[in-house]
């Protein structure tokens, strides 16, 4: 039986939640924020139960370093702060000292999101080839795992499966979408 975001508990524990945030962008300017908005009453409900909330998404394919550029999530962190009313950290990594710093400074009620999970795929598709190191890794950020993106839910990326097959027994659950 599948779990779902109300049968976890959230208090004070550091919350991974996958969103699709693949929204359309033109000249670095959102387009529709259809997918952000709809993302909101899970990550409201995480907040309202003092999770510490880190959200990763991807972004469109990133083939080349070029494409980082305009396929960078800062600017819906930035969309997301604005629907909210309150700040959502960026951090324009995916791995390293800096974002695992800051999820571990996070506290109950803030938000982080971490940069297009797709900039993975620069070195050798490990995002949409779930890759076991990177899964394991991205799983190890928190204590409990929620798949809010369904629209990518039937894809084995490191983001989704990754994550649930390595978070620990019992500890994932599907958000409202």
């Amino acid at each position: 039986m599948k779990k779902n975001i109300t049968d976890l508990d959230l208090n004070n524990k550091k919350v991974l939640m996958r969103v699709d945030f693949n929204v359309p962008m033109k000249d670095g300017k959102i387009t529709d924020e259809n997918r952000i908005i709809q993302a909101l009453p899970t990550i409201k409900y995480a907040l309202e139960q003092n999770a510490k909330l880190i959200l990763f998404s991807h972004l469109g394919k990133v083939k080349t370093e070029e494409d980082k550029a305009s396929k960078s999530l800062k600017a819906v962190a930035e969309k997301l702060s604005e629907l909210l009313g309150k700040e959502v950290t960026f951090i324009s990594e995916t791995r390293g000292e800096k974002l695992e710093s800051a999820i571990n400074n996070l506290k109950s009620g803030e938000v982080l999101m971490f940069e297009n999970t797709r900039f993975e795929d620069l070195d050798g598709k490990k995002e949409s080839k779930n890759d076991a190191e990177l899964g394991k890794y991205w799983a190890g950020l928190g204590d409990v795992f929620v798949n809010d993106a369904f629209g990518t839910a039937h894809r084995a990326h490191a983001s989704n499966v990754g994550i649930a097959e390595n978070i620990g027994n019992g500890n994932s659950a599907v958000g409202f979408l």
